[in-house]
């Protein structure tokens, strides 16, 4: 029977979570966080509470949550002393980090106000950003290889709602973000957890038949785009579902619409155009265009918050390359609704879209036993950034080019060109 009130879809959404996220197994632990792992905000507090009864309800011997505030990062941005912002909570990512390498769960939860940093001084922005992703770096490095299971999943933050529906009142726009979140993960559905059982199914099979064609590379046309994209040898086409390093196969992300590899970080050519905005570090960033040569970002462009994206673009060598490519029919359940969320989880959803940054290791076969100087000869990406963008359409083609050269249709019109 499909859950009726919120609450019973909260705790659907939650088992959800638990079972096909996570796949939580008796007797780990599991940690729980903001995606950016800044700390949980409180007005999640319900979400969290049922992941936790979930979790217990399936043999987790703890559950443990960080806790945060949204409104502390702008105070911080406004008031802290200028040469302050190399400072950092470690603490927290000590407790991260001692839950994977014991081989326990990690659950992010996404609904970050997309515009709560944008007007403050873009240089403060970039350092706490820098900072952060310095910090993060080796809770980073275990997630990119699967040491452990983990997921990131969204709550409806208020904020975050009245973005995306602006003419409602701030409960409105709640309630609405909340059904818009059960409709995109299944919740609705009479079995939850079926129904992810056959997408993921679904998306199997498209990846096991771009797996097949080992293509070397993809060319992508579309109005302001242009643009030849490179795959390395040994390259891995991935869906929803992972198999960790502690044996659990897990569904990283909820939603999920798209089978992804990684890129070869030297061979990138021509000019691509985002075709939706990008929320990063609590800056939007709209209307932007991408130029790329021989692998590298050469030039940015943007209508609004093009200094955003030039920093994102500087935070190191990396970030200047890219390290995923991920395929997704602009006719998604996310695509069809016909609006933005102003958040990667979701919008990553709704098209064809690219990573700027680290490449994860999993992408390519044999890459998480590599050092790092190999996994780069390899052709794999490194970098303290992994920033996803948009860039499918309704007008976009995409080609796979084969071992010899020729092209063969992989999307027409921003759908898939072959069955799977």
């Amino acid at each position: 029977m499909t859950a009726k009130t919120h609450q019973e879809k909260l705790a659907k959404y939650a088992e959800a979570i638990v079972k096909v996220g996570l796949n939580i197994r008796a007797g780990q632990r599991l940690i729980i966080t903001l995606a950016a792992n800044r700390g949980v905000p409180l007005q999640f507090a319900p979400l969290v509470r049922e992941v936790a009864r979930a979790a217990y309800e399936v043999g987790a011997k703890y559950v443990d949550v960080i806790w945060g505030d949204e409104e502390m990062l702008k105070i911080r941005a406004r008031h802290a002393p200028k040469d302050s912002f190399d400072e950092y909570p470690t603490w927290a990512i000590q407790g991260i980090m001692n839950m994977l390498e014991n081989g326990d769960a990690l659950l992010s939860i996404s609904g970050m106000d997309p515009d709560l940093l944008g007007s403050l001084d873009p240089e403060v922005i970039g350092k706490m950003q820098h900072t952060h992703l310095v910090n993060l770096e080796p809770v980073t490095k275990l997630v990119t290889t699967n040491a452990s299971n983990w997921c990131v999943v969204a709550a409806a933050g208020r904020a975050w709602a009245q973005k995306i529906f602006p003419d409602l009142s701030p409960e409105k726009a709640q309630e609405k973000l909340w059904d818009a979140i059960f409709e995109t993960t299944r919740i609705d559905q009479p079995d939850p957890i079926a129904a992810w059982e056959d997408h993921i199914v679904a998306l199997r099979n498209r990846a096991n038949y771009l797996q097949a064609k080992q293509y070397t590379g993809l060319h992508y046309k579309a109005p302001g785009t242009d643009f030849t994209l490179g795959l390395p040898n040994g390259h891995k086409w991935i869906s929803a579902q992972s198999l960790a390093q502690n044996g659990i196969a897990f569904t990283a992300n909820m939603p999920t619409e798209e089978v992804f590899t990684l890129p070869d970080r030297n061979r990138a050519d021509g000019v691509i155009s985002a075709t939706f905005p990008l929320s990063y570090g609590g800056t939007l960033i709209e209307d932007f265009q991408v130029h790329f040569e021989n692998g590298r970002i050469t030039k940015v462009a943007a209508k609004k918050g093009e200094a955003a994206l030039q920093k994102l673009v500087d935070t190191d060598e990396g970030s200047h390359r890219l390290g995923e490519v991920a395929l997704v029919p602009a006719s998604s359940p996310i695509g069809q609704r016909g609006h933005l969320f102003y958040n990667t989880l979701f919008d990553e959803n709704a098209s064809c879209h690219i990573a700027i940054g680290r490449a994860y290791r999993f992408t390519l076969t044999g890459g998480e036993e590599l050092s790092e100087e190999e996994f780069v000869s390899a052709g794999g990406n490194t970098s303290l950034n992994h920033v996803d963008f948009m860039i499918g359409s309704p007008q976009m083609d995409i080609d796979g080019i084969t071992k010899d050269g020729a092209r063969e249709p992989v999307m027409r019109k921003g759908e898939w060109a072959f069955k799977a």
